[in-house]
């Protein structure tokens, strides 16, 4: 059965209605199709309309398409949808974050974490991006072999490390990193699997592996919290203004609340950013024309410095890469939110816990917003002779009032790394096609290989 929704966003129409979808399996519903394929399978949710029905084992859902209808869900979030409750390997790791909390106790948490993160606070960090970057291009040669996956993900937790916790040596992060590791492959599993669908009570292998792996990580950052505790309390690095801050009532932030924020700072400062440069580098690899622009626009805003803050808004190529980047292989692949009584999409009503999906993968690659969609163009998010880019049809941090703390921190990271290595260096990657896999982040199925070319 269709309903008719409001109106569209004066593009070309592909029937802006409710439509039904898969009809799935008894019990399981669409669950084994999506567990087995989620990127593809929401692909071809997307081929039936802009609103769709399905069910997710025994609930009930809508997935959407439509920038109008996207807008709708993140800026009504905390009104008339809530946040999901996630799986138990998820909240395992990242506890009850402000990533994940609701209502009164979210907005406590959104409050104090904010002012840690807010552009003033991420200018002071920008040296320490660049510092580490200049560290990793020092290790490269003329005509190196690297695994760009690793390099990366070396880097970026460098960068957390030393901006989270204020420590300079990397054996501070090495069994923190491996835990984290095994979390994301942990939660991508059960995420798209049956454990999406278990009891948490129920024990399964992934599950063990995944409780150990959170033990390390509330181990090493307790260990830090204490040193923080015990030393200078006017550090600047992120944990020390967390630790400092008070909310209304005077009241700090507890424990396991410093934790619980403490380990969603570092995934968004060091997973995302990492997948986001191996993806820049893949596809700047294969795109010559690009790759020629930025070399054209470090050597013109650089010459032979550093990058730092007061470069950045110079630097709108590279901005451009990371954002086209981000299109093609959003971190955050996904976004959901769960049906207030009264609440409603493009019109039609969401009955009172009905499940609403959508993709960022999916609309990212629309053709109706973005011509050539599967094209690396940096070029369409020129300010003056761009595409015309509805909001939302890009939303790679989310957006409304849950948008992603860490945006400007995770924009500047990555365009100061790049512009720090792209100066020096270009990097062939080999051949063949590269894969993104579904986990906590969009990662990619196999090492990346480089070879290093000094410019």
């Amino acid at each position: 059965m269709a309903e008719e929704t409001g109106a569209s966003l004066g593009t070309e129409p592909r029937g802006h209605r409710l439509t039904q979808g898969p009809r799935g399996l008894p019990f399981l519903g669409s669950l084994p199709q999506f567990g087995k394929d989620p990127l593809g399978f929401f692909e071809r949710l997307g081929g039936y309309g802009d609103m769709v029905r399905w069910r997710f084992g025994r609930n009930d859902c809508v997935f959407i398409a439509d920038p109008e209808y996207i807008g709708e869900l993140l800026t009504e979030t905390e009104h008339t949808f809530d946040q999901p409750l996630l799986g138990i390997a998820f909240r395992t790791v990242m506890g009850n974050g402000v990533v994940v909390a609701r209502g009164t106790d979210w907005r406590r948490k959104r409050s104090l974490v904010q002012p840690s993160v807010r552009p003033r606070q991420v200018k002071s960090y920008a040296s320490t991006m660049t510092a580490c970057a200049v560290e990793l291009a020092g290790t490269w040669s003329d005509g190196e072999r690297v695994d760009i996956k690793r390099e990366m993900a070396a880097l970026t937790q460098e960068i957390a490390v030393r901006t989270i916790f204020g420590v300079d040596t990397p054996a501070d992060a090495e069994s923190m990193g491996r835990a984290m590791d095994i979390a994301q492959q942990e939660i991508g599993k059960e995420f798209s699997g049956l454990g999406a669908v278990l009891p948490d009570w129920v024990p399964t292998p992934g599950r063990a592996r995944i409780k150990k792996a959170a033990a390390v990580i509330d181990a090493e950052v307790g260990r830090v919290v204490a040193r923080h505790r015990d030393g200078d309390g006017g550090r600047p690095d992120l944990l020390s203004r967390l630790l400092a801050a008070v909310d209304e009532s005077g009241a700090h932030l507890s424990g396991k609340e410093i934790r619980d924020e403490t380990v969603t700072l570092y995934i968004g400062g060091h997973e995302t950013t990492s997948s986001t440069l191996v993806w820049a580098w893949y596809l700047l690899s294969r795109a010559p024309h690009a790759r020629a622009a930025l070399t054209e626009e470090l050597d013109r805003v650089l010459g032979d410095r550093e990058p730092g803050i007061d470069d950045y808004a110079q630097l709108t190529y590279a901005q451009a890469v990371v954002k086209e980047t981000l299109r093609l292989y959003p971190t955050i692949w996904l976004v959901t939110g769960i049906a207030k009584e009264g609440a409603r999409i493009g019109g039609v009503p969401m009955p009172e816990g009905t499940r609403v999906w959508s993709s960022q993968w999916v609309t990212h690659r629309d053709e109706r917003w973005f011509p050539e969609p599967a094209a690396f163009r940096p070029e369409r998010w020129d300010a003056e002779t761009g595409d015309d880019i509805p909001e939302y049809a890009w939303y790679p941090f989310g957006g409304g009032p849950r948008v992603c703390l860490g945006t400007r921190f995770a924009m500047v990271e990555a365009v100061l790394v790049l512009a720090v290595l792209a100066r020096r260096f270009e990097l062939e990657v080999d051949p063949g096609t590269i894969s993104p896999v579904p986990a906590l982040t969009l990662q990619p199925d196999r090492d990346v290989m480089a070879t290093v070319r000094a410019r």
